[in-house]
């Protein structure tokens, strides 16, 4: 892990506090035997990690190597971190774990491409008495675990901060609503949250699910709206993340919109870049090392035959699993106000990273020196 990275975990660790003290008590045994694990498993146990894609930069940059140093520092080093990444490929996860419960791994993390289709790979895991822990998306089939972002608040901040943005001129005209993708649960759980909020404040013009959240789905979406509506209508888009938001913003630039606020998630730098600029409004920051620490907690505690009482505080259900156990972290809208304040402060991004070559003016005007 590089400086910046382990200076986000030291940084962010407070957040998690409550979490990786936890991890430091003593742990009961499991009561549920057939969630896996031995009671007699020491600290050389095999974790699989499988992560959905890598488009996003965040699974790469930082959820992989932030769970992969929880699991060492709570193994005395001594744990194996097994990885493969699915590039939005449901097909490909499915044969991912097959193949670490082939080889027999202790515990499983799974941040599932498709959270209805990887169901029978979870039983197959659960058969093979190798506990599963669901990270970010809350995948079907008996998972023993769950971490994530309370998904609903991220969709209601999106919102919050769109109708924020609008003020009066909420009513002037139509926004166009960019949900995730329909396999995601988590997409679901944003647009739950941001029609809550939105519904009855503004008018939705047009809305879609943006097939594998790719950017230049959201472009060719965004490109269709603006045709159907009339670019001189539309005051506003709901984005669900950053990535769609860069596509979207494309869109809009060439069809000579500007001015107008759009919304994101995930902080990346590219999404921060933008909120300076004032081309992208916000994006939700979620701290990841929380979330990391508590999948690398409940994998190890599963793995060893130990209780999660300690760890997991929330109960969540899943379509197919009642009362699963769960850690869920709050997050935090991002704007150019609280830019230095979070990503900055927690050491995600630096300034000099963030206002580099043509930002740097852009940074100077709003104050992020």
């Amino acid at each position: 892990m590089n400086a910046r990275m382990r200076r986000a975990a030291v940084a962010i660790a407070a957040g998690a506090m409550a979490v990786s003290l936890a991890a430091c008590g003593s742990a009961k045994e499991s009561g549920d035997k057939d969630s896996g694990g031995s009671a007699a498993k020491g600290d050389e146990i095999k974790v699989g990690l499988l992560l959905p894609e890598n488009q996003t930069a965040r699974y790469e940059k930082f959820d992989k190597p932030l769970i992969e140093k929880k699991i060492k520092e709570l193994t005395n080093n001594k744990a194996e971190v097994v990885y493969a990444n699915a590039k939005q490929d449901a097909s490909l996860q499915a044969q991912q774990v097959d193949t670490m419960v082939t080889n027999k791994v202790d515990v499983l993390i799974l941040d599932a491409v498709d959270s209805k289709a990887i169901a029978g790979s979870v039983k197959k895991a659960k058969e093979a008495k190798i506990p599963v822990v669901a990270y970010d998306r809350l995948a079907e089939g008996p998972i023993d675990a769950y971490t994530s972002f309370d998904n609903v608040t991220v969709g209601k901040t999106q919102g919050e901060a769109l109708l924020k943005a609008l003020g009066d001129k909420a009513k002037d005209g139509q926004i166009v609503m960019m949900n995730g993708s329909s396999t995601d649960p988590n997409a679901a759980q944003f647009k739950k949250g941001a029609h809550s909020v939105l519904d009855g404040k503004v008018k939705i013009g047009r809305e879609y699910d943006t097939k594998e959240w790719k950017p230049e789905n959201a472009n060719q979406n965004m490109e269709g709206a603006i045709s159907a509506l009339g670019k001189d209508k539309i005051v506003g888009v709901y984005s669900a993340n950053d990535g769609m938001a860069g596509g979207i913003i494309t869109a809009l630039k060439a069809a000579g919109i500007d001015d107008i606020p759009v919304t994101g998630q995930d902080a990346e730098l590219a999404g921060v870049q933008r909120i300076v600029t004032g081309e992208q409004y916000m994006s939700v920051y979620k701290p990841y090392a929380p979330e990391a620490d508590a999948a690398a907690e409940m994998a190890v505690a599963l793995a060893q035959g130990k209780s999660l009482d300690s760890i997991a505080k929330d109960k969540v259900d899943s379509p197919t699993t009642k009362g699963i156990p769960a850690v869920l972290v709050p997050v935090v809208s991002l704007t150019q106000d609280n830019i230095k304040d979070t990503v900055v402060k927690d050491g995600v991004y630096t300034i000099d990273e963030i206002c580099a070559g043509k930002y740097k003016a852009a940074c100077d005007k709003i104050g992020l020196k």
